[in-house]
């Protein structure tokens, strides 16, 4: 049941909520939890694009360059990109003066021209406010055509971001997921971070759950019954080449989880004869390691970035109050980390650690049959939890490579699909609409081999 604010934090609040939009004001929807700001209002630049240019067979290229750039820009959350544009902008050179008067204070310019095979971006950030190039560079773009075009443009997205911000991008980057393939099984697909080139990854024929990334991107593991039994099943993403990891104990093996390294994979055991939480040495392919187990059940691993901590889901309070719990990396005493109140109910699972290291997300039960995306705040050692999400339901909730986005499981009126939330603005959008998607888990940043 939702509640009001109280008196004391209207008190404490009361000077922010009177300048805040109506949209970002505090609300207080879990019982004995003070909730945070759903978002906290900030600054941003307007940045322009002007119309790209194209010699040498270049001018083929460079309005979908623009496009993809202009879009992933808008998706970043950080600027107001400035649109419609008069027609006497295009013209040659920078007119500072015009472009301040028009309220830009970044301007993106671009000149596509044609490479052998391929083409080259000459690109260029200009300062409007101090009058003057700030940064340029030339990046090496494949053929429209080729499968890696719109990815090297993302990466290019990417590094405007930070040539600005000094923080990373997410647009180089895809989403994994688990989705029913019309034939009564669930396979894992990906998806780019603008909602482009959906792709098919497993054939297994069969139900295929929980895909996780390695840190660089070139592998990915998941729990399959590909064999009868929920094993786990690693993947070179570059090659397509697939190997079935070690029936290392009795029970069902699921939720697997990259360490920050690479190195290991942890996992979940459910069942035989000691259930708990794994980790499984994938680099020299042995040494099987107990990090936790007992009678309850542990799953859902998700590591701190500097590999010192995990967090994770157990059912130690009871089956129908599973918690979200943090320990260290190795093994040891564990605290719980959502809002849990002993004899009271509450429903919290999915824990995913940010790759900035500072917020975990999770999602919980807040009404009667719905659950939304939370995030605790590990630098109050989790006292403060935000709510991101209000409307419908929203589950699963992954962490995009900026530390910034979430893509989650959501349910509108129009049916279930993946959706992401900016942490920062509240901003909320849809990537893939219509779908029974499931499980998603963002990738690390792409290079230029992925």
């Amino acid at each position: 049941m939702r509640t009001t604010t109280t008196t004391v934090l209207l008190a404490a609040f009361a000077t922010l909520l009177l300048t805040a939009p109506a949209a970002a004001q505090e609300r207080d929807s879990i019982p004995g939890v003070t909730l945070g700001l759903v978002y906290e209002t900030a600054y941003q630049p307007a940045l322009a694009l002007k119309p790209f240019t194209g010699r040498f067979g270049g001018a083929v290229a460079a309005t979908q360059v623009e496009a993809i750039i202009g879009r992933d820009l808008r998706y970043s959350d950080r600027f107001e990109i400035l649109d419609s544009l008069p027609a006497s902008l295009t013209g040659e050179g920078i007119d500072y003066q015009l472009w301040d008067g028009l309220g830009a204070v970044w301007l993106v310019s671009g000149q596509v021209e044609g490479a052998g095979d391929g083409f080259v971006l000459l690109l260029e950030l200009h300062d409007v406010v101090y009058g003057e190039v700030r940064e340029q560079a030339r990046f090496r773009l494949p053929d429209p055509m080729d499968a890696g075009f719109r990815m090297a443009v993302h990466r290019v997205s990417d590094t405007v971001v930070e040539w600005v911000t000094g923080e990373p991008g997410m647009a180089a980057s895809r989403i994994a997921f688990a989705m029913p393939d019309g034939n009564g099984n669930k396979e894992i697909y990906t998806v780019d971070s603008d909602g482009e080139n959906l792709r098919r990854v497993t054939d297994h024929q069969g139900l295929v759950l929980s895909p996780t990334w390695s840190p660089d991107g070139s592998r990915m593991a998941y729990s399959s019954y590909k064999s009868g039994l929920p094993r786990l099943y690693q993947r070179d993403m570059d090659t397509g080449q697939e190997e079935m990891l070690p029936e290392v104990r009795d029970g069902d093996h699921i939720t697997p989880a990259y360490t920050p390294d690479g190195t290991r994979l942890a996992f979940s055991v459910v069942g035989g004869d000691r259930s708990g939480l794994y980790t499984w040495d994938v680099a020299r392919s042995c040494c099987l390691t107990s990090i936790s187990g007992g009678r309850w059940y542990d799953f859902s691993p998700s590591y701190s970035p500097d590999g010192r901590w995990v967090a994770f889901n157990t059912n130690r309070f009871g089956d129908r109050v599973p918690q979200v719990m943090v320990m260290p990396a190795d093994g040891g005493e564990a605290e719980t980390l959502s809002p849990y109140e002993y004899g009271a109910r509450g429903y919290y699972t999915s824990p995913e650690w940010s790759p900035r290291g500072d917020l975990v997300a999770f999602h919980g039960r807040i009404e009667r049959g719905r659950y939304q995306i939370l995030v605790a705040d590990m630098n109050d050692r989790g006292r403060r939890i935000r709510q991101l999400t209000w409307e419908g339901n929203n589950e699963d909730p992954s962490w995009a490579p900026d530390g910034r986005h979430l893509v989650f499981v959501g349910e509108r009126r129009w049916g279930f699909g993946l959706m992401v939330v900016d942490v920062a603005t509240g901003r909320t959008r849809t990537i893939l609409s219509g779908r029974q998607v499931s499980v998603p888990e963002w990738s690390p940043s792409l290079g230029p081999d992925r």
